[in-house]
């Protein structure tokens, strides 16, 4: 998967959560998803170091403004006759732009001719079996080994999932 970046930042000090690959990645990334033409986010939780994937909608898009619940019964029916969209641990936010958040939170800069006003719909990388470094080095004496570590390029391929998935809605 080739994915170009827009933007990306580091700005979260990772110090002391030890070696990993968190210590080579960015803390936000913002891009187009190129099938789509949705814009796309990452964003690092500073406090727990995990990541959080994000997809954004124009206001001309059926899902532009519902909560996750809501948009979740846009979804298609899944194998379990469930409307959900299928990401990793499922939508956990939708929300317009945070105020101020363009260099560090849910909200993007807009490339020329793009929309300035989405609607993000979310996901985080902190379920049951996530690794989350910050959180970890914290309560070393807590230690999950078999918890796995999900890294940009993993949540990179969820944003792309999404937004393929919202993309199909009509």
């Amino acid at each position: 998967m080739s994915i170009t970046i827009d933007r990306e930042s580091r700005h979260v000090d990772k110090s002391e959560w030890g070696d990993g690959p968190w210590q080579r990645e960015s803390d936000k990334m913002q891009w187009i998803d190129e099938a789509t033409g949705l814009d796309c986010l990452i964003v690092r939780v500073p406090w727990t170091g995990h990541l959080c994937g994000y997809v954004g909608v124009p206001e001309t898009h059926p899902a532009f403004g519902l909560d996750y619940d809501k948009a979740n019964e846009l979804a298609s029916i899944n194998e379990d006759n469930y409307r959900l969209f299928n990401v990793h641990g499922g939508l956990t936010f939708a929300g317009a732009c945070q105020e101020g958040a363009e260099e560090d939170g849910i909200c993007h800069v807009p490339q020329p001719g793009r929309p300035d006003r989405v609607w993000w719909f979310g996901f985080d990388m902190a379920h049951l079996d996530d690794l989350m470094p910050a959180s970890e080095a914290r309560l070393s004496l807590w230690s999950h080994q078999r918890d796995v570590y999900r890294t940009v390029e993993y949540v990179q391929g969820e944003c792309t999932h999404l937004a393929s998935q919202l993309a199909a809605i009509r």
